[in-house]
């Protein structure tokens, strides 16, 4: 085996190393929202949206980062970052409980509430800097086109590995909220999650990771990546994407948290963890399956079926039930999880048709890219509003319309109708 074999593989596993490592970060958010939200019910999805509203401010930035430093010195700076944000987060179970600093809604805010969505924002500062340097490299080394979606799709399934383990674990250490739960309780998750990027700094630093643009003769950018339409119209899709693969096990973890018995929050959790198990399933076959079916036949059937799993859902009476742990749960949560297989294979479809044909413009879209991921904030916040008022399962009609736009896209979107353009 060449030398430049050998360290592509070693580059191909690290990448798959942090994909999974920004779920385990990422997923975090909404088992903890259960936690802060019976003490403040306006703050469920505070913390998921701090997480995905860092992307906002560190998109681009991202992307400069990746062309000026590379991919592994942004890799490293990244791990650092995540650190201290999980560092906070712990800080908040033992500090600022008793200091009230403003009230909203009439409800006394105390600052550790504060010093978590500190944590949950620079964890997003974090992730935003891994998912900007593992998508392109992942892409890169498989060569685009349908095998650099197989290589995405490998490392999405390590990504949904661990986005199926931290729910579970959530639940099984929270068990039931009460008023006396806190971040204590899900401490030592914190602790491996400071251990997993310490350990995986020590790794990233001492292999060697291709470096496509680093040292080179920078090239000169007559465009902007969005002046390609497929790109554009494929950066919209994300901002949608990620509002659906995070809205979905949120609003089922805090449907089923929300019907109140015993030990309901660890059934919640380990019904979200088979959302994200179907979505490990997803990816497992989706990497086998895209060295020779194309990226725009599998988004297509996938955001086909999403949409009509969550209409058989919506219409489905909540009368019919299955047994569970001794308690009733109604069936539709079990077409809501099932989702997962379908979303599995969006982040990297999308992803890979977006950047076809970029050439020089290929790292600015990825840092553009990051910045939409606050789709991921914004969306199941309007979602979790939507519950609100009219119910958590009508609020799936939102994720049903962004199913919609990604359909539209594969069908049409994707199609790069700018080759004009000196790539």
């Amino acid at each position: 085996m060449s030398q430049e074999k050998k360290t592509n593989i070693v580059a191909i596993v690290t990448m798959c190393f942090i994909f999974a490592m920004i779920s385990f970060v990422t997923n975090m958010g909404a088992p903890f929202g259960n936690i802060w939200g019976y003490t403040y019910p306006f703050a469920k999805a505070w913390g998921n949206l701090m997480n995905f509203a860092a992307y906002l401010f560190m998109g681009i930035p991202a992307g400069k980062m990746l062309i000026k430093y590379g991919y592994k010195k942004t890799a490293l700076i990244a791990l650092v970052v995540g650190i201290v944000g999980l560092a906070l987060q712990y800080l908040s179970s033992i500090a600022g409980a008793g200091t009230f600093v403003f009230n909203y809604d009439g409800i006394p805010v105390a600052l550790n509430l504060l010093i978590y969505l500190l944590g949950a924002f620079i964890c997003g500062f974090c992730v935003c800097m891994l998912n900007t340097v593992v998508n392109p490299m992942l892409n890169i080394l498989g060569g685009g086109g349908n095998r650099g979606n197989q290589f995405i799709q490998i490392g999405g399934t390590m990504n949904s590995l661990t986005a199926t383990l931290t729910p579970l674990l959530t639940g099984l250490l929270v068990g039931t909220v009460t008023e006396n739960t806190n971040m204590g309780k899900v401490a030592p998750l914190l602790f491996i999650g400071m251990a997993v990027f310490a350990i995986s700094f020590f790794i990233i630093s001492r292999v060697d990771i291709p470096e496509p643009t680093l040292g080179k003769v920078k090239p000169k950018y007559e465009h902007s990546p969005i002046a390609f339409r497929h790109c554009l119209l494929g950066v919209i899709a994300i901002f949608f994407y990620v509002g659906i693969e995070i809205g979905i096990p949120m609003e089922l973890n805090f449907y089923i948290t929300n019907l109140g018995f015993e030990g309901s929050a660890a059934i919640g959790g380990t019904l979200a963890a088979s959302y994200w198990l179907m979505m490990l399933v997803g990816r497992a076959s989706s990497s086998l399956l895209s060295g020779k079916v194309s990226t725009k036949l599998q988004l297509t059937v996938v955001s086909s079926v999403a949409i009509i799993l969550l209409l058989i859902a919506i219409f489905m009476p909540e009368s019919s039930t299955f047994t569970f742990n001794g308690h009733d749960i109604p069936i539709k949560t079990i077409f809501i999880a099932a989702c997962g297989l379908c979303t599995s294979i969006m982040w990297g479809g999308i992803f890979n048709l977006s950047v076809e044909g970029l050439g020089k413009y290929t790292e600015a879209a990825s840092g553009i890219f990051m910045t939409m991921v606050v789709g991921g904030g914004i969306m199941p916040l309007i979602q979790e509003a939507i519950a609100k008022s009219a119910g958590p399962i009508a609020s799936y009609w939102l994720v049903i319309a962004m199913l919609a736009y990604i359909l539209f896209y594969a069908l049409i979107g994707c199609k790069n109708v700018n080759k004009d353009i000196p790539v």
